[in-house]
């Protein structure tokens, strides 16, 4: 195993926001095999931040090798041992609150104050919960019918997996596609978002320097131009033996076909349409706080965001007022200008034109807008203030397709008594199954509720936006996705079951 001293050695592991990132393969940084770049752009300004190497076909496989020889011993190391690395891990990246993620997620992704903190903190709090896993993965003996045998279940890690994370949350995201992996034995090879390489890179940084022998975690960052190729021939490598994604529904679909034509197993966390249900006995500031946080956290850019507020007709207009209110109240501006803005830009101009084009959509459809004008500001055009639309019906587009802006949909329902039906079939009239919530006085009423949401999760009381690492996260197919990260279901998704029968001896086999 590395010491922390050599693992700072060998992936430099304190480049400035401006310097070249390089590509991480067997513990070594490195330029791409044919010294190709691209451009990492902040998408406020338009600037170019740095440059960034982009992995080829033949950085690939020298990752993938790197990989299966450090599977040989990483497998076999104690569960003490992997423990500590990423408990050590925790305590080194929460340290770079103090270095240099904020400016790395502030210039990559337009990161305010606060998604810095929740970057960097969730991560740390992902890594310390995934390493107490280490002694969690557990194996059964099931008995058996031929006499002086017993049959053993064992749990025991794949081999290499192919992680690719997103740039929303871009460390916490990555901490989560990497570290449950590791922790069950397996190595990795990562490939980060090409908008937010360095933001990614840290998870690796503080693995190296937390002693991660090398080898177990190799990074390629590959340019938009080539992740296509790139991607599916890691997917469809026979050394890789399980895969996982976290990103949009129309890439994920593209994934699940790689990944099935040659039969390896995936998890997909994809898109999200997350349902609120406001029953007619909801304590309405209660709602009101859940979905401005659930709708605007990280301007809207978040899998889980409340998109869709079902509120029933007799608390509908308290709720609207309330709503219109909070939703003014939100600070809005350039981070970099105003550190203190709860809503700084978009993720690029092109994304943020697509949420004005929904948005127009759905007014021409009939919604009506109760807050926002529609105009995009800051340098690029990729800052947008808070919006409410209400009338959307299941008809519009913007009630069906995810937006990832800061934004939500209101539909009203008219159940009496205790009759929920229509609020349930409006939440359920989608694509998308990854999170939902219920509000009521009622707990068991809205638990009844709650359990009837096709959601992978749903929050009675709550915001949509919930996530702890003890939780298995994920959808429940469709667009959402299917598979799990989080606690022991993770576990189980990143090892496999060996049968291994005991046997005495002297058995009579029929011929």
């Amino acid at each position: 195993m590395a010491t922390i001293s050599e693992s700072k050695a060998l992936c430099d592991a304190r480049p400035s926001v401006h310097e070249p990132q390089q590509l991480c393969i067997g513990g070594s940084s490195c330029n791409s095999a044919d010294g190709s770049t691209f451009p990492v752009v902040n998408p406020m300004t338009g600037d170019n931040v740095y440059g960034c190497a982009s992995a080829t076909i033949e950085d690939c496989t020298r990752a993938i090798d790197a990989a299966s020889a450090a599977f040989e011993k990483w497998s076999r190391t104690s569960p003490a041992s992997r423990r500590l690395i990423l408990l050590k891990a925790a305590d080194i990246i929460e340290q770079y609150l103090q270095q240099d993620a904020p400016a790395i997620l502030s210039s990559e992704v337009s990161a305010t104050k606060g998604w810095v903190r929740v970057n960097v903190l969730g991560t740390a709090g992902t890594m310390r919960e995934v390493a107490s896993m280490a002694t969690h993965i557990k194996g059964e003996i099931i008995p058996a019918e031929r006499p002086g045998t017993t049959i053993l279940v064992e749990r025991e890690p794949m081999g290499v997996c192919f992680a690719m994370s997103p740039w929303n949350a871009p460390v916490n995201l990555t901490a989560r596609a990497v570290c449950m992996p590791l922790i069950c034995g397996n190595t990795a090879v990562l490939k980060p978002s090409e908008f937010s390489p360095k933001s990614q890179y840290l998870v690796v940084r503080a693995l190296q320097e937390a002693g991660l022998p090398t080898g177990c975690l190799n990074y390629l960052p590959v340019s938009a131009e080539k992740t296509p190729e790139v991607t599916e021939y890691i997917i469809k490598h026979p050394a890789v033996r399980h895969v996982n994604f976290t990103g949009s529904d129309r890439v994920g679909k593209i994934i699940a076909g790689l990944a099935a034509s040659c039969l390896k197993p995936c998890v997909l966390e994809l898109g999200g349409k997350a349902p609120l249900i406001i029953l007619d006995d909801a304590d309405v500031g209660d709602a009101v706080a859940a979905v401005t946080f659930g709708a605007l956290a990280n301007a809207g850019q978040i899998c889980m965001s409340t998109e869709r507020v079902i509120v029933h007709a007799s608390v509908a207009e308290e709720f609207k007022s309330a709503l219109v209110k909070r939703f003014h109240e939100i600070k809005v501006g350039d981070h970099t200008q105003d550190n203190s803005v709860c809503i700084s830009g978009m993720f690029s101009p092109v994304h943020a034109q697509r949420v004005k084009t929904m948005l127009e959509a759905a007014r021409t459809a009939g919604a009506q807008l109760l807050v926002g004008d529609m105009a995009l500001t800051g340098p690029r055009g990729t800052i947008m203030g808070p919006h409410i639309l209400d009338g959307v019906t299941p008809d519009m587009e913007i009630f069906r397709r995810e937006s990832f802006g800061p934004l939500v949909c209101l539909t009203e329902f008219r159940g009496g008594d205790d009759d929920d039906e229509e609020a349930v079939r409006l939440a359920n009239d989608s694509e998308y199954s990854l999170s939902g919530a219920v509000f009521s006085r009622d707990v068991m009423r809205a638990l009844a509720v709650a359990r009837r949401m096709r959601t992978g999760a749903c929050h009675v009381n709550g915001a949509t936006i919930f996530f702890e690492p003890t939780v298995p996260n994920g959808g429940m197919g469709g667009s959402s996705g299917y598979g799990r990260f989080g606690g022991i279901a993770g576990v189980e998704e990143f090892t496999q079951r060996k049968i291994i029968t005991l046997a005495r001896g002297g058995i009579k086999y029929p011929f």
